[in-house]
């Protein structure tokens, strides 16, 4: 099995790109690692050159590129020449800490989508009171949506919970301004009915307040909903910390408890980690395309490299690409 990574994109390359890298081959005996960027910036990281290349570059798409038009005109960005290498099927697999908009460009140009998925669907796993996680679904990949696009997702993201996450029937909701049957708007009304036909366990809707409740290992939605959700539960949780810490050093007394709570908080803290949980994937693409977390450390970067492998190994995409044949074949008829 071999994965590309774009050693140049996120806020600590490639330090942590090749650290990540190097874990990641340690721990997997199968996994050969391709690393995208400048030679000279990496080497000094890579302590250990087991199974792991570089192609080499210097061009690089930064955060501020517009996305569509750098993929275009940066042919020889590590982002870009990362995707290539999926599409030439030198690779199985790629993940990029980068330009968001530039690696889902990349992946529609270069790696392609499945056929009779219309629209991919960007899809982090945000952490549960039950520690167990879900899916969320579509996070920004597109802002509008139509029904049928939404039970897409649906589908997509039931595979990925059982095949990598280890999820039996996972629970499917669609995230609403109420539970009842019949609430929210003709978009959502229109595909709570057509999840309820698919070949999915659709468990109705679900309000935002519940989304970290565990009842759900899978929740849809369009990409405008899904973007502002999941930074509600981002900057809900910054906060959190940051009044928790402030609190606590605010007075010796407090202080103390801080000591004597430390290893309890520290946990609650990695419970909550991005770096635990991966990256957000790409459904609907040909081959898995991951992006990790901008600010990834090294263990974010091998938790996304060994949610990568599982996908791989389970065949992920190819049995989103049979579902979708099968659905597709069964409207014709």
């Amino acid at each position: 099995m071999k994965i590309v990574i774009d050693a140049m994109g996120g806020d600590h390359a490639p330090k942590a790109i090749v650290e990540g890298a190097m874990m990641a081959i340690e721990t997997f005996e199968q996994l050969e690692i391709t690393l995208v960027g400048d030679e000279e910036k990496i080497n000094p990281f890579l302590t250990d050159k087991t199974r792991i290349d570089i192609i080499h570059t210097t061009t690089v798409i930064s955060s501020d590129d517009e996305p569509v038009r750098a993929v275009r005109k940066k042919k020889d960005a590590s982002l870009v020449l990362m995707a290539k290498e999926v599409k030439e099927k030198r690779a199985d697999a790629c993940i990029s800490a980068g330009n968001t908009g530039a690696l889902m460009s990349a992946g529609l140009f270069q790696v392609g989508r499945i056929k009779g998925v219309e629209r991919p669907a960007l899809s982090p796993t945000l952490p549960t009171v039950d520690k167990k996680g879900f899916v969320l679904l579509d996070v920004g990949a597109n802002v509008e949506a139509k029904a049928k696009h939404l039970m897409q997702y649906g589908i997509m993201g039931s595979i990925y919970a059982e095949k990598v996450r280890g999820v039996n029937k996972p629970r499917v909701g669609l995230l609403n301004v109420g539970t009842e049957d019949g609430k929210g708007t003709e978009l959502t009304k229109q595909a709570f009915d057509l999840l309820k036909e698919a070949p999915i366990n659709f468990v109705g809707n679900v309000e935002a307040r519940d989304l970290l409740s565990g009842q759900f290992d899978v929740v849809v939605t369009d990409g405008f909903s899904g973007n502002v959700a999941l930074k509600t539960v981002e900057g809900t949780a910054m906060m959190m910390f940051s009044m928790l810490k402030k609190t606590f050093m605010s007075s010796l007394k407090t202080k103390i408890a801080a000591l004597v709570l430390k290893k309890d908080l520290k946990a609650l803290k990695n419970e909550l980690d991005y770096a635990e949980y991966g990256g957000a994937l790409l459904f609907g693409l040909k081959a898995p395309v991951v992006k990790a977390h901008g600010s990834s450390n090294p263990r974010a970067i091998f938790s996304a490299i060994r949610q990568t492998v599982t996908m791989v190994e389970h065949r992920v995409t190819e049995t989103i690409a049979e579902t979708m044949a099968e659905l597709h074949q069964v409207e014709e008829e």
